[in-house]
């Protein structure tokens, strides 16, 4: 039976073709929502909106780099290793710096001042005690203790992780004149002397 035969096989073609049209379509589907995207959204796999909320801080002034350039050049250096920076309401916040943390190792307890507690320049503002030693951190100026970091208590190792920001360690109301206070590129210069037995 020709007629049977042929139409078998006219039914299996058209089978085969509906399949491979199905098998586009799905592969079309999986294709399209990338069509909505830029390449670097592409290049970075995450979702259109995710995208669009993380390119708000790529190169911001708010980003985390710049908030960091930021705080440094509003600081100012200890030979002590401390660092102070004046805020815009009159006090100055004060921490110990990047090379202090790292010569202290992870600090795991944190002896803050109370608030209200006044000192005198060079007088011992607080101590922190490290896996390996216990530092003192210095007033540098006649001061009074208007603020601390209360994160300290639960989270000393900010001090190591952020020691420039997260990890500040006392705000403080300046009573007398900070004196001997370097920049940041005297500070280094510091460092490299008191690191070779120039001072």
């Amino acid at each position: 039976h020709p007629g049977a035969c042929g139409s078998k096989s006219s039914s299996s073609s058209i089978s085969r073709a509906a399949a491979r049209a199905i098998t586009i379509m799905s592969q079309f589907r999986a294709v399209l929502p990338l069509a909505g995207r830029t390449f670097a959204q592409q290049a970075l796999k995450v979702p259109p909106m995710m995208a669009a909320s993380r390119s708000r801080f790529i190169g911001a002034p708010t980003g985390a780099c710049v908030n960091t350039l930021w705080y440094r050049s509003k600081m100012t250096f200890a030979k002590t290793h401390e660092w102070l920076r004046a805020e815009s309401d009159g006090h100055a916040v004060l921490g110990i710096s990047d090379f202090a943390q790292g010569a202290l190792g992870e600090v795991v307890y944190c002896d803050l001042p109370s608030e209200g507690a006044t000192l005198k320049a060079k007088e011992t503002i607080c101590t922190l005690e490290s896996v390996k030693a216990v530092g003192e951190v210095y007033a540098p100026a006649d001061c009074e203790v208007v603020e601390v970091n209360g994160a300290l208590n639960d989270e000393p190792s900010l001090v190591n992780s952020s020691p420039l920001e997260d990890g500040w360690i006392v705000k403080v109301k300046v009573t007398g004149e900070a004196a001997d206070m370097m920049d940041e590129a005297a500070y280094a210069e510091h460092i490299k002397e008191e690191g070779s037995g120039e001072s």
